[in-house]
């Protein structure tokens, strides 16, 4: 008999920034590795095939090169290669970065309870040397998808169990578009970070500012508007490919911090995926 285990585990602390080192146990490894290495534990929700029937598993599955721009000051752009998925489960799923499971039926789908991947966290570097350590955020809370004959609507509430936690609120329509053999997915996001979420990131105390010359900053709550489209192709028998590109327009909380050197924020992946139906 063939099982499908659906495996949700905490995540761990990790920098953005390829080719800095840590240690695991007592082998030196790149952020990178660590990265990899956490994220196939929740991002495949360990995908652990241990014998029987795939019959329940619908959805995609596979491996993508995704790159997000940083926002902060001497920071690089992140890249890297990981699993990739966007599959149901019985009650369990995974949404790329979202991965839960439904809880009770409400509406037009269920009450969940959600877990994010975040990489908003950062690190000291060159520009930047008299600041600590951001780490990324562990969100975790309730949310539900919505289905509609004119499209999808996607709810969460998150509790950051990290740092100085704080919300996150996030409300996004997602459209359908079928264009030939392509579907393509138009997306509108609304998020919101309470001030303590964002101070956790971008604010700064006395010490930190003092070594920018500069005053301690304090930020409020931030609500910024996203734009994304998804699309997804087909190649041969249940293969395809995925992609996404995100706009995230930056609100003055975040964009006035002296830690930020953006207006605005720029995210895309390309997955090969193979479709469970």
């Amino acid at each position: 008999m063939i099982k499908v285990c659906i495996v949700m585990q905490a995540w761990g602390q990790f920098g953005l920034s390829c080719g800095e080192f840590d240690r695991f146990g007592d082998i030196s490894v790149t952020k990178t590795t660590l990265c990899r290495f956490r994220v196939c534990s929740l991002a495949a929700l360990a995908l652990t095939i241990s014998g029987t029937s795939l019959a329940q598993l619908s959805g995609d599955v596979g491996l993508a090169a995704y790159s997000t721009g940083s926002i902060v000051r001497g920071e690089q752009r992140w890249s890297s290669v990981l699993p990739y998925g966007y599959f149901g489960y019985d009650r369990f799923f995974m949404r790329v970065d979202t991965v839960g499971a439904k809880m009770l039926p409400l509406g037009k789908g269920h009450l969940e309870l959600v877990g994010r991947l975040s990489f908003e966290g950062f690190k000291p570097n060159a520009q930047l040397p008299g600041l600590r350590e951001r780490s990324n955020p562990l969100p975790l809370g309730l949310g539900t998808f919505q289905s509609f004959d004119w499209g999808g609507l996607f709810l969460y509430a998150f509790y950051n169990l990290q740092g100085s936690h704080g919300a996150l609120i996030e409300a996004t329509y997602a459209g359908k578009v079928k264009a030939g053999a392509v579907t393509f997915y138009p997306t509108l996001s609304l998020e919101h970070r309470t001030a303590g979420y964002v101070r956790g990131l971008y604010g700064t105390d006395a010490a930190e500012a003092a070594s920018m010359g500069k005053a301690a900053y304090s930020p409020g709550a931030s609500t910024v508007p996203v734009l994304g489209l998804s699309a997804s192709i087909p190649l041969t028998g249940n293969w395809g490919v995925n992609i996404q590109y995100r706009h995230r327009w930056l609100d003055s909380p975040i964009r006035n911090s002296p830690l930020v050197d953006k207006t605005n924020q720029n995210s895309a992946y390309v997955a090969l995926a193979y479709t469970f139906k």
